[in-house]
């Protein structure tokens, strides 16, 4: 008899184990019913420093908010994300939260999750979708004002040259929203000028390595470059090693305008290998806690939340960099 009762008690500490860990009662989301929170969040990548310093404060702002938080890592493939939206919506998450690999394609799945009666919000990147009732909010940069703000740098910086100004763009990854809207902003700026002339413009991924290998062969096919306009710190990065391998001095032979302020970017622009770098905060993680918790609640929240950033000179930097929080 004692051995039967142990067994029991063995068995329903078993069975209370699985339902804590999620094996089993229903999950913790919509269907709770104890007030707690419930977030899918579905990350691009891991592609850059910006991108690492953005999953931590998701994570870490969740944690602090008491909201459960269910992460996916997309690997910079559109199909991952579809795919963790959509186990998302099977697991009935209270509020689903991702930045999109690319700005299409992403009406079908939203439906679903509206459907499902899943508030979504946009982090980082927007989409493109015409029908703005699929999703809540937009919490992010203003990515055409910071392209606006690094060919306005340029521009004063050659406001007496009288020479033809050859730049060279590194963009993002093709179809993004900061990839298009960083190329948009930069273009009106420098666009208004005709000296200023973009020779070569092509994608390096966000990435350091693929930043070097494009600006290895932007200094073969074009010998004479002044300037070098990378969408984020890594490409720029991995740029300088390019140009380094070339026998140039960047900063100097070349001048260099990169996006994001990162730890590496601030330092190699405190070197003065970077002459100037427009911020794009990824420290997203506080205001995205803030509207999952009122849209969760059915609470009004503006469409558009746009992050305060600003922007380093190479003195800025050395300033900025004891206190650097990423």
């Amino acid at each position: 008899m004692l051995k039967r009762i142990s067994m029991l008690v063995v068995a329903g500490l078993a069975a209370a184990t699985l339902t804590g860990c999620g094996g089993g009662g229903g999950g913790s989301g919509s269907g709770g019913g104890d007030g707690s929170i419930t977030m899918g969040f579905s990350q691009v990548g891991a592609e850059s420093g910006w991108r690492t310093a953005n999953t931590k404060s998701v994570q870490e702002s969740a944690k602090a908010a008491g909201i459960t938080l269910k992460f996916s890592d997309a690997q910079q493939k559109q199909e991952n994300q579809i795919k963790a939206i959509r186990s998302y919506i099977q697991q009935k998450v209270d509020v689903i939260a991702f930045s999109p690999v690319v700005e299409s394609g992403w009406d079908t799945v939203l439906k679903e999750a509206k459907n499902a009666k899943i508030p979504v919000i946009l982090t980082d990147r927007a989409v493109d979708s015409k029908d703005t009732s699929l999703y809540k909010t937009f919490l992010g940069s203003d990515f055409v004002e910071e392209g606006r703000k690094a060919g306005k740098w340029l521009v004063e910086q050659y406001k007496d040259a009288k020479d033809p100004v050859n730049i060279v763009e590194l963009q993002g990854t093709t179809g993004s929203a900061p990839a298009n809207d960083r190329k948009a902003g930069f273009q009106e700026v420098v666009g208004a000028d005709p000296k200023f002339r973009i020779v070569a413009s092509q994608t390096g991924d966000f990435t350091r390595a693929k930043g070097k290998e494009v600006m290895e062969a932007f200094l073969k096919a074009n010998p004479d470059i002044d300037v070098l306009y990378a969408h984020n710190d890594d490409m720029g990065l991995g740029a300088i090693e390019a140009i380094e391998g070339a026998g140039k001095v960047p900063g100097k032979d070349i001048k260099i305008i990169t996006v994001d302020a990162v730890h590496d970017g601030m330092q190699a622009l405190a070197d003065g290998k970077i002459n100037y770098i427009v911020e794009c905060s990824p420290l997203l993680g506080p205001q995205l806690m803030d509207l999952a918790k009122k849209v969760v609640k059915n609470e009004s929240v503006p469409a558009r939340v746009v992050t305060e950033e600003t922007t380093f000179t190479q003195e800025q930097a050395k300033t900025a960099l004891p206190s650097r929080k990423y």
